[in-house]
């Protein structure tokens, strides 16, 4: 199975999630949101085809890595593909964030036609959704780039069939503390 990378993967990213983390930064994005960091990987015809088992077997040879984020572009654009990656990712142990410029709501509608957004979907364990909107980017927003986009639990939003955010990543005010891991944070 192919997919399309704008990029190698990169190990160590402590940005892109929770944890130590190796991200793999997929080409391609039909959102095109005004003041994104990532426009190079808008192009469907840019980056490199890849075979999924050279992304895993990179995978296998990492060390100490909490786990897998798909970024780019948008991996739900190649969502057979990166659930094929997912799914090996899962066997070592590691979980899995996912950034899209769709909803929750959105994926939800086009999974009913397209069973390989569900099936990745169910090997995810956060979605950070949404499209970036410049107007509302926040250096208060965790993990995100812009206040609207949402840090979503998957799998509780699965079982409970809703969506159901991380609760430790929501601010709600601008001087409200957050705690991450045994650490507590307050922006001011």
């Amino acid at each position: 199975m192919k997919i399309r990378l704008a990029a190698d993967l990169q190990s160590d990213s402590i940005v892109d999630g929770e944890g130590i983390r190796t991200v793999i930064w997929t080409q391609g994005c039909p959102h095109h949101c005004p003041g994104c960091h990532n426009s190079e990987t808008w192009d469907f015809n840019d980056g490199a085809l890849l075979d999924t088992q050279y992304v895993k077997d990179k995978l296998s040879k990492l060390k100490i890595q909490d786990g897998l984020t798909f970024s780019g572009g948008d991996p739900m654009c190649q969502p057979e593909a990166c659930a094929d990656i997912a799914k090996y990712a899962k066997k070592l142990g590691m979980n899995i964030w996912c950034y899209t410029g769709y909803t929750y709501e959105q994926l939800m509608f086009l999974s009913r036609t397209n069973k390989h957004i569900m099936e990745f979907l169910s090997l995810v364990d956060v979605l950070v959704d949404g499209k970036f909107v410049l107007e509302e980017k926040s250096d208060a927003a965790i993990f995100r780039g812009s206040s609207n986009q949402r840090i979503i639990d998957v799998q509780k939003s699965l079982e409970e069939n809703q969506v159901c955010l991380v609760e430790k990543y929501i601010v709600k005010e601008k001087n409200e503390s957050f705690k991450f891991g045994h650490e507590q944070y307050l922006f001011v």
